[in-house]
C-alpha cells in the first residue's frame, strides 16, 4: 500500500477505525466527527530565550530552537496499545514502523487506514488494521515494557503520560537563583570525571549531585538518562544527602520527565550537556525550576521560569 492511501480514510475500515479507544471519554467516531476539533499539525522545534554565559563574557540574551515532544497514543482498531513520546511529525510512518518492529504487524499491506487525532496533551494515531493480521500475542493491553529510552512504555492514557508538577517551595527556587553560572560550567566540565563506568564503555549516561558552587558531591550511571537520575536521587536518600541547597548535572538532553522527577524530590536546578525539549521547559517553567544546558565556547545558557521572582534575581545577580 502506498502513503497516499494510508493517509486517505477508507469506508470500509471506519467500522473498526473508530471503535471506542479507552483513551478518550468519547468514542472515536465522536472525535473524527467533531468540526471543532482543531486539525493535527506537525510540529519539529519551536523557539526558546534564555540568558547565555561564557568564560570571560558579559551574559547575554539567546534564542535557541528546542526540540518538540508529545505523547502518541497508538491505537488499533479502536484499542490503545501504548503512549510513546516522540516528535509530533511523520506520525503515520513512526506508527507504521512502530506495528513492524514491534512484531505487531508482519506487512504494511494490513494497515487499512490511519487517521490523526489531536487529543490534548498529546495525539492520538488511530489505526484500522485487518482483525486476522494483527498479532495478538506480541499486542496485549499495556504489553509494552518500561524502556530506557522513551520512560512512557505501557502508559495507555494520555492524561497519565504527563504528570503536571507542583510549584517548588520559595526557598528552593531562591536557591537555586543564586547558583552562579560559572558553578554550572565547573559541574559540567567535570563531570566525565566521575564517569567511570562510560570511560569503560562511552554508551552509559551520568546524573551527578553538586553543591552550590559547583563541587561534584556524588554521581550515578546507567545507559538510560532517567535511570542515572533515579539512581542519584536513591543514593542520596540512602546517605542523608539533602538536595535543597545543590543542583543536578547530567550527560543528557533535558527531556520532561527528568524535569518531573526533579521536581518530585524538590531539586530546582537541573543542568544537561544537550538541550531541553520544549515540554521540559513548560514543565519546568510551571515548577518553578531553572533548567541550564552547555553552549558553545565552553559557556552555559539558563532558562529560567517565567514571570518568577527567581528571574528577577538572577538578573539582579549578573547585574
Amino acid at each position: 500500500m502506498n502513503a497516499g492511501g494510508l493517509r486517505h480514510r477508507r469506508q470500509n475500515s471506519r467500522e473498526s477505525l473508530t471503535m471506542t479507544d479507552p483513551v478518550c471519554a468519547l468514542p472515536l467516531t465522536d472525535l473524527l466527527d467533531d468540526d471543532d476539533l482543531p486539525p493535527f499539525v506537525p510540529g519539529g522545534s519551536r523557539e526558546a530565550h534564555g540568558i547565555g554565559h561564557r568564560p570571560h563574557d558579559k551574559p547575554e540574551a539567546v534564542s535557541w530552537q528546542v526540540p518538540d515532544e508529545t505523547p502518541v497514543a497508538l491505537v488499533y482498531n479502536g484499542v490503545s496499545h501504548a503512549v510513546m513520546m516522540a516528535t509530533p511529525a511523520d506520525l503515520e510512518d513512526f506508527a507504521v514502523g512502530f506495528s513492524l518492529a514491534e512484531g505487531l504487524l508482519t506487512s504494511a499491506s494490513a494497515i487499512e487506514d490511519i487517521h490523526l487525532v489531536p487529543h490534548p496533551p498529546g495525539v492520538m494515531v488511530a489505526m484500522a488494521v485487518t482483525p486476522e493480521a494483527l498479532d495478538h500475542d506480541a499486542a496485549p493491553s499495556r504489553s509494552m515494557a518500561g524502556r530506557s529510552g522513551c520512560g512512557l512504555c505501557g502508559v495507555e492514557s494520555l492524561e497519565q503520560a504527563i504528570r503536571p508538577p507542583h510549584l517548588l517551595p520559595s526557598d528552593r527556587r531562591a536557591a537555586a537563583a543564586r547558583i552562579p553560572p560559572q558553578a554550572i560550567i565547573a559541574a559540567l566540565r567535570a563531570l566525565p570525571d566521575h564517569q567511570p563506568l562510560n570511560r569503560q564503555n562511552f554508551s552509559v549516561h551520568a546524573a551527578a549531585f553538586c553543591q552550590a558552587d559547583g563541587t561534584i558531591v556524588l554521581a550515578r550511571e546507567d545507559v538510560g538518562r532517567h535511570n542515572a537520575l533515579d539512581k542519584l536521587i536513591g543514593a542520596c536518600a540512602r546517605q542523608d544527602i539533602s538536595l535543597e541547597d545543590g543542583f543536578v548535572v547530567m550527560s543528557s538532553r533535558c527531556s520532561f520527565e527528568l524535569v518531573q522527577k526533579a521536581c518530585a524530590v524538590g531539586i530546582a536546578c537541573l543542568a544537561t550537556l544537550s538541550a531541553p525539549t520544549a515540554l521540559a521547559l513548560e514543565l519546568a517553567g510551571a515548577a518553578g525550576m531553572v533548567l541550564a544546558s552547555r553552549s558553545k565556547g565552553g559557556g552555559v545558557v539558563l532558562f529560567t521560569p517565567p514571570d518568577d521572582h527567581t528571574q528577577q534575581t538572577m538578573q539582579g545577580d549578573r547585574a
